[in-house]
């Protein structure tokens, strides 16, 4: 390089970028210097060293400055090879800051005291942008992709299974969505194929409905509607049930139970309604009750409590708004059940709206009798009930971490046409099912199902996802029927309310693994043939495969593997957790090369959060007085959403969360001194992610979990994209045909500012997909707020949609007057940070198609 003189001094430039390099240097040398420390890398804190020396050295218009950050960038470039190999995301936090201090450099060095040449310094300058530019235009390829088997053609295979021939439910017509999951095997697979990857690009909207149902606080319905015959129903946030044309979103009837917003738990989740036609041989029973006025049963669950809202038929309204008196009260011989938040079970008549007076108490049932003292959001209904023999089956959710003898999780099966209790099933007490009578309790805190069972109309059985005991992270003052029967899928014989078979997927659970996923019913296919199956994924990411008869594990089976121990309760701590041998989304355990961030700083920050943390893989103890990391974290593999299968083609789609929580036990006078008292002592709901800072009263300690480990300065996670992917599995074989990540950047940034970039990092997502036999998934759930098409051969993004609002729920594919409608519910979600919303939005093809 040929020298220029400046005898008038160092340019501004050169001052300002060394002054710059200069305090970045010594940034990294604190915080490398507390990294190193604690055991972690030592680049930070020599590369640091190296950039304060270069800053100084170039601010005060040295050459020797630049030439020395030009040995700091070359260490660099072959430290981050080295670390990250072609992993992009890994290259970002490492690379950037120095890539762009070095363009500063090079433009201003023509400024110093013996500059550089305009030639060698412009030059410098100019390839160092391309290297950002080329940088910058990879951020859009696709990273983490992979296809490394052929999707089978469609009717390749024949995994359809019987549940009987009972309800609609059974066996749908082909252009209804009749239960949560479509079907009653919960299949979320349409036999549609009017839309297809050829045409899906001309999806346009239909129609939009407007619920009117909008929250600030704790908002997310969840809600997948049901499609039957010409209408469509669904639940807002607060259980208001809606009935629509299915093919122009009008309005025909709508019914306001009147919940309290003060019956909200964590979420105002409406996830579905349950449709049910009462059999033929059982109408005889609703003309007979209505001629003698015994429209209740005189089982005190179907009383409804002091200063609940009253279910009179006043409150109902059609489209127009014309109330309906109580005498007008319909025979419901086809009926819509729909939970609420405060714990009730809502019938109304499927062509009117106006409640069933034939069943239970004028319209209801109310679940909370016998559960003892149950506070305003700890006894909620979020999902559909299911029905089996005419027993209508219900779990609920019991608001976690606030007390460790919160309300009973009892299992109650009600009579479908009466209201009637047939049964009462509680893990506390698992071979009893007598319901319970006058002053007596169901075993406080012992585990609730939450999420949503799938039933078998053939065998008589329904299968429950069941969760944890009350207090998630505290395990000590747990009865062995709560050990034996928690985070379990529990068959329960639907004529005895008594189990026929169970199998635990986490033993004595302290990390809220409870499984989330509804089942899924298919014919399995073996050596010896199709063997009626239930396909049961969970939030570890195992997806178990059970003969659904009698609990036999498929699809190679289970095992017993060893597990970390220790923790804050050593002696509860089992040696070994399940593992499926079928199938697992499960990620490889973490190391500090996966800690990340937009820049070395929060990237460094990560990397001494995770050196003075306890992580020893999956499973890691609970611990007090240091965080301890979770992964996958408690909204980590498979969650609500669950998976979809198409049965023709013998292929699972799963959509799945790949993120750590960062978690510490805290004891009980600290969280006494922070204020942390269970909800129904404090003076207003305090919001937040479930777990940051729950008082597990009647406990140790109390759990401050920081759900997808965010730094607190930019909310950005801690462990380096993807989030969020998507997968197709192979049903017989159990093997993985393509992976991708799920949802982009667009709505995501630091700070919580929408970036608009169209990246696909792969997202935080919640809600599921539905197949289609036209050859194309349909999925919303990521936090970018689109709704999007993907086609099953290749795992490609075929069409797209921005949705006004987040869509965290399933999305449901129906025909009407021939055309087919896909429709999504977007309300957002305060746990995924997107827009609160109340609407229901359906597509199709243009008419002229």
């Amino acid at each position: 390089m040929n020298n220029i003189s400046h005898p008038t001094g160092v340019g501004l430039g050169p001052r300002l970028v060394g002054g710059l390099v200069a305090l970045m240097g010594l940034l990294m040398t604190i915080g490398g210097g507390w990294l190193a420390g604690v055991g972690g890398s030592w680049y930070y804190v020599i590369a640091g060293i190296a950039m304060l020396i270069s800053g100084i050295l170039f601010a005060g218009g040295r050459r020797s400055g630049a030439w020395l950050y030009a040995l700091v960038f070359i260490g660099t470039f072959i430290w981050t090879a080295w670390e990250s190999g072609l992993d992009y995301w890994r290259w970002v936090p490492r690379f950037d800051m120095v890539l762009v201090l070095g363009i500063l450099m090079a433009a201003t060095s023509t400024r110093l005291r013996a500059g550089f040449s305009r030639g060698a310094a412009f030059g410098t300058t100019a390839a160092l942008l391309i290297v950002l530019a080329v940088c910058g235009a990879l951020a859009f390829a696709p990273h983490g992709v992979t296809h490394p088997g052929q999707v089978p053609a469609a009717q390749s295979a024949s995994l359809r299974t019987d549940t009987g021939d009972t309800q609609l439910a059974d066996a749908p017509a082909d252009g209804d969505w009749a239960a949560y999951g479509r079907d009653n095997a919960a299949t979320r697979f349409s036999p549609l194929s009017q839309i297809t990857p050829d045409n899906v690009g001309q999806l346009e909207q239909a129609f939009v409905y407007r619920t009117g149902d909008v929250l600030d606080h704790r908002w997310g319905a969840e809600t997948t509607p049901l499609k039957v015959g010409d209408s469509v129903y669904l639940c807002s946030s607060r259980n208001i049930i809606i009935s629509l044309d299915a093919a122009s979103g009008k309005e025909n009837w709508r019914y306001d139970p009147h919940v309290s917003e003060d019956a909200i738990p964590y979420t105002a989740a409406c996830r579905g309604v349950t449709y049910y036609q009462v059999p033929q041989d059982r109408l005889g029973e609703l003309g007979a009750a209505q001629a003698t006025g015994d429209t209740s049963d005189s089982d005190t669950s179907t009383t409804v409590q002091p200063g609940q809202a009253q279910p009179a038929a006043a409150t109902t309204a059609n489209s127009q708004g014309a109330g309906a008196s109580e005498g007008d009260a319909p025979f419901c011989s086809t009926r819509i059940f729909s939970p609420t938040l405060d714990g009730r079970i809502i019938a109304v008549d499927a062509e009117t709206g106006k409640p069933c007076t034939d069943f239970g108490d004028n319209g209801q049932v109310d679940i909370k009798p016998n559960m003892g003292s149950t506070p305003d959001g700890y006894v909620s209904i979020n999902s559909a009930p299911v029905i089996v023999h005419n027993v209508l089956v219900t779990g609920h959710q019991v608001l976690d971490g606030q007390r460790r003898f919160a309300p009973s999780g009892v299992i109650k099966g009600f009579d479908a046409v009466t209201g009637n209790l047939d049964w009462a099933w509680d893990a506390g007490r698992p071979d009893q099912s007598e319901p319970l009578t006058g002053d007596q309790t169901y075993v406080r805190g012992s585990p609730n199902m939450w999420t949503t069972a799938v039933g078998d109309n053939k065998l008589g059985l329904v299968y429950l996802p069941m969760a944890n005991s009350a207090a998630d992270y505290w395990s000590s003052s747990r009865t062995p029927a709560e050990n034996a029967w928690a985070s379990s899928m529990v068959a329960i014989n639907v004529d005895t309310g008594l189990p026929t078979w169970h199998f635990q997927t986490s033993h004595k659970d302290v990390w809220d693994y409870d499984p989330g996923s509804q089942p899924t019913l298919i014919d399995f296919p073996t050596d010896h043939g199709n063997v009626p199956a239930v396909v049961m994924p969970t939030k570890q990411g195992g997806i178990y495969v059970f003969d659904r008869r009698d609990g036999t594990p498929l699809g190679g089976g289970t095992e017993e593997r060893p597990v970390p121990q220790g923790g804050v309760e050593p002696e509860q701590r089992t040696a070994t957790q399940p593992y499926s041998l079928y199938h697992t989304l499960q990620q490889p355990d973490l190391t500090p090369r996966d800690m990340w961030g937009l820049t070395p700083f929060d990237q460094m920050y990560c990397r001494i959060q995770f050196a003075n943390a306890s992580y020893k893989g999956m499973y890691t103890p609970p611990t007090s007085g240091q965080h301890w990391i979770e992964y996958t974290g408690y909204n980590g593999g498979s969650d609500w959403g669950s998976v979809a299968i198409d049965p023709s083609r013998g292929v699972l789609i799963a959509n799945y969360n790949d993120m750590p929580n960062y978690n510490t036990l805290v004891p009980r006078a600290k969280a006494d001194e922070y204020g942390w008292k269970p909800r129904d002592e404090q003076a207003e709901d305090r919001g937040g992610a479930e777990g940051a800072g729950d008082p597990q009263a009647g406990t140790p300690y109390a759990i401050d979990v920081n759900a997808g480990w965010r730094v607190p300065f930019t909310g950005m996670l801690c462990k380096e994209p993807p989030y969020g992917h998507i997968r197709a599995v192979d049903v017989k074989s159990g093997k993985t045909l393509w992976d991708r990540p799920l949802g982009t950047a667009r709505a995501n940034g630091p700070f919580g500012i929408r970036s608009g970039l169209p990246v696909n990092i792969g997202t935080p997502n919640n809600g599921g997909s539905a197949v289609t036999a036209g050859g194309l998934i349909f999925i919303a759930a990521a936090t970018d707020d689109l709704i999007r098409a993907i086609d099953i051969e290749t795992g490609e993004t075929v069409w797209q949609a921005a949705l006004p609002a987040g869509g965290q729920a399933n999305p449901l594919v129906y025909e009407a007057d021939g055309k087919e409608y896909l429709m999504i519910v977007a309300t957002g979600h305060h746990f995924m940070q997107t827009p609160t919303g109340d609407y229901v939005i359906a597509y199709a093809l243009p008419d002229n198609n």
